[in-house]
């Protein structure tokens, strides 16, 4: 049974903890666009701020969408500290650092890290993922890492 459950804990992946910053309210129904922070569990010294729309109750009761938000979301990032980029997964695909449910069952918002090692940058992509239909609502930001010797203090 133990060896059941780890592996099944080695399928899933590694998700960073989000850490809600602000909750801003915008209408009348209590609808809110929540900020949250977020710690790439695989580089330190990189923290992402995701911002996203929440949907209160009476919102969700007046439009009949009572399981879904909206896949909107805009990110930033930037370097809180040194960066080390040893654990990362390299290639085009990139690795997932941050998922949170946005319905009931089929529509995700995610967090995906990928390395232009050409370029020396760390590209963050927020994007929706659903299972019958994709989304072209995304977001993107990116932080450069510097070599010490010009000035920089981004690590390698």
């Amino acid at each position: 049974m133990k060896r059941l459950l780890a592996l099944a804990l080695l399928t899933f992946p590694v998700s960073a903890a989000a850490e809600q910053v602000a909750k801003v309210g915008v209408d009348w129904v209590g609808n809110d666009i929540v900020v949250e922070a977020i710690r790439d569990p695989k580089v330190g010294g990189v923290t992402c701020h995701l911002s996203y729309f929440s949907r209160s109750m009476l919102d969700r009761l007046s439009q009949g969408n009572w399981f879904e938000d909206p896949s909107n979301s805009a990110i930033e990032c930037a370097q809180t500290g040194p960066i080390a980029l040893d654990q990362i997964k390299r290639g085009a695909s990139g690795e997932d650092v941050f998922s949170q449910s946005r319905s009931l069952v089929f529509k995700s918002l995610r967090v995906k890290r990928i390395y232009d090692e050409e370029n020396r940058v760390l590209i963050y992509l927020a994007h929706a993922n659903e299972l019958s239909e994709g989304s072209a609502k995304m977001s993107i930001s990116t932080v450069p890492l510097f070599d010490a010797t010009s000035g920089g203090t981004g690590q390698q």
